[in-house]
């Protein structure tokens, strides 16, 4: 989004969830590619089953959502997709930060250095 790039080691489509402790989904203007995509879905279901932790931010909660992880879990996401949380059963709390269980969301780029923090707690 700044004009940053980044090296491709694998696509969503080489990703076996067995090899990582968690699964993140980032935010940003290309984030809304996954929010309908079977396979990131698979990829965050398959995750929470192992008990991974599974993550997202910014507007990447939206895929979690529509992956129906977040049903009756308090979440928080960017606020322009905030009714697509509660359409889908989660407990919207408008935080920074969320963590449910294993999940963990925040809302958007102001949040990352405590969303970081949150994740590094988990996976002490």
């Amino acid at each position: 989004m700044l004009g940053a790039s980044v090296k491709v080691e694998k696509t969503i489509n080489e990703v076996n969830t067995s090899d990582y402790d968690a699964v993140i989904f980032v935010g940003g203007p290309g984030a809304s590619e996954y929010f309908e995509d079977s396979t990131a879905h698979s990829i965050a279901k398959r995750a929470n089953e192992q008990g991974k932790l599974v993550c997202a931010i910014c507007i990447a909660p939206v895929t979690l959502a529509r992956a129906g992880l977040l049903t009756g879990k308090r979440a928080t996401v960017f606020s322009s997709e905030a009714n697509e949380l509660k359409r889908v059963g989660a407990v919207y709390t408008r935080g920074e930060v969320e963590v449910d269980s294993n999940i963990i969301t925040a809302d958007g780029p102001a949040s990352a250095k405590e969303f970081g923090k949150a994740i590094l707690e988990k996976l002490k």
